[in-house]
């Protein structure tokens, strides 16, 4: 999966490219601990002073971040994540930069994403290993809405996977908006209708974590504000229709040294290197501590049940794909190939600090020698409870709450996040939690008042 190395776009080049394309405004990008995209603008005459000292902000208002009394933050621009927001109007242009979060004095913000994603990439680098390279496939959904009348979402079209008629409405947005992808720099591989109706996915060619990170940000804002210009609501909410397919995040992984796929083994039946194979026991060991950082919302946990495709029960395999993860077989004993995908994910995430959690549990496995157990080939969900429980086989929490405590708990998920974001992040879900419980839902309401 390694790419030939590109010379960084500079501070020198953005300012460049900023005064010969007549750029106006630039827009500085960065997450909260929840993953939401949050910006300001700067005038183009600020932009020098911006890369100089970086451009300050009050951090209190910001979800997870400090409280009022240490708000003062900086917003340090990353001139290699410069584009040109292609929605915007071409004169007098917008362009956009993402930030790292800096506290007064130039030191790193611990409670930033960017610097979570940048701690978990050094950890592996100490290892060894020179990057990590992840492959993300997003699913979404296409509504006329959102804010139904009735409730309940409604579909533009009620095509299937891959079909190509005109029950997929949404050709034409999603090629709009793989355009805009490219321009922004982002190599897109294909795209298609899924499962569910109006569910689409587009998928972005893999890259090292922390550029992949900031690519599905760049990618979620893109894909709404084209469904916005068609007059449609587009979400990357994990299961936002009873009884269909949800939306997954499923994400294909290698660790790379000395240029060459550090999960590659050629003499090996699955073709993995003892690399991988403790790097996917990593993974399944830890999976229900880090379930919080890749399903992270009250409604991921809809999502996450038997039925509906999506991955709850912590195994392995090549072709099953009711297991966790899976190591695809479509082009075996190729080294460039040889990646392992895991596939609980959901698109709500937030990435930086999903791809982080995947990467720790998965050096957390080779570090500590982690055995790999045998693959389960077999359609997990036709086993019975006492077979699994026979065979060892766990399962993902059932929920935001017993997943939020079992993180809780957690001396990897406090070493992922660092214990400022720990600690906010915990309270965080654990509010969200307390709410949703205390709901009264419509299905309670027609299950119960005529007969209690």
């Amino acid at each position: 999966m390694a790419e030939t190395e590109q010379r960084k776009t500079t501070a020198e080049d953005v300012l460049r490219i900023v005064e010969e394309k007549g750029i106006r405004f630039i827009r500085l990008w960065f997450t909260d601990i929840l993953g939401q995209l949050k910006s300001f603008s700067i005038n183009s005459a600020e932009l020098e002073d911006a890369f100089d000292g970086g451009m300050g902000f009050d951090g209190s208002s910001i979800t997870g971040f400090n409280p009022i009394e240490e708000s003062d933050m900086i917003a340090m621009p990353d001139p290699s994540t410069f584009a040109i927001l292609p929605w915007r109007p071409e004169e007098n242009g917008v362009g956009r930069l993402f930030c790292d979060i800096q506290v007064p004095g130039g030191a790193p913000y611990e409670g930033d994403p960017r610097w979570i994603m940048r701690r978990a990439l050094k950890r592996a680098e100490e290892m060894g290993f020179d990057d990590f390279f992840i492959g993300p496939e997003l699913e979404f959904f296409y509504f006329k809405s959102e804010r139904p009348q009735n409730g309940v979402p409604e579909v533009l079209d009620e095509g299937g996977y891959f079909d190509l008629t005109t029950l997929d409405a949404g050709s034409d947005v999603r090629r709009d908006t793989v355009l805009a992808l490219e321009q922004l720099g982002i190599h897109v591989e294909y795209t298609h209708h899924e499962v569910g109706p109006s569910q689409h996915e587009v998928d972005m060619r893999y890259k090292s974590a922390l550029e992949m990170s900031d690519d599905c940000m760049t990618y979620r804002i893109v894909v709404k504000e084209y469904a916005m210009r068609y007059g449609w609501h587009a979400t990357f909410m994990p299961k936002p229709l009873f009884g269909e397919n949800g939306s997954g995040m499923h994400v294909h992984q290698s660790l790379w040294r000395d240029g060459k796929n550090a999960f590659f083994d050629p003499d090996d039946q699955y073709y993995l290197s003892d690399v991988a194979k403790a790097f996917i026991a990593g993974q399944l060991r830890h999976a229900r501590e880090i379930a919080p950082l890749f399903a992270q919302w009250v409604n991921s946990y809809k999502r996450l049940v038997p039925g509906y495709e999506a991955p709850v029960y912590l195994a392995w395999s090549r072709r099953n794909r009711s297991a966790l993860i899976r190591v695809p077989l479509y082009h075996p004993g190729k080294e460039a190939a040889t990646r392992v995908e895991l596939r609980c994910p959901d698109p709500a995430c937030n990435p930086y600090l999903c791809f982080a959690a995947m990467l720790h549990a998965g050096l957390e496995g080779i570090e500590r020698g982690y055995e790999l157990p045998e693959p389960m080939e077999q359609n997990l969900y036709h086993l019975s409870p006492e077979e699994r429980i026979q065979r060892g086989i766990e399962q993902l929490p059932d929920s935001l709450g017993e997943a939020i405590e079992i993180a809780a708990e957690s001396e990897l998920v406090l070493r992922i996040l660092g214990e400022h974001t720990f600690k906010r992040f915990i309270e965080i879900k654990r509010e969200e939690w307390e709410e949703y419980r205390a709901q009264v839902t419509p299905w309670e309401i027609e299950r119960y008042l005529p007969i209690l």
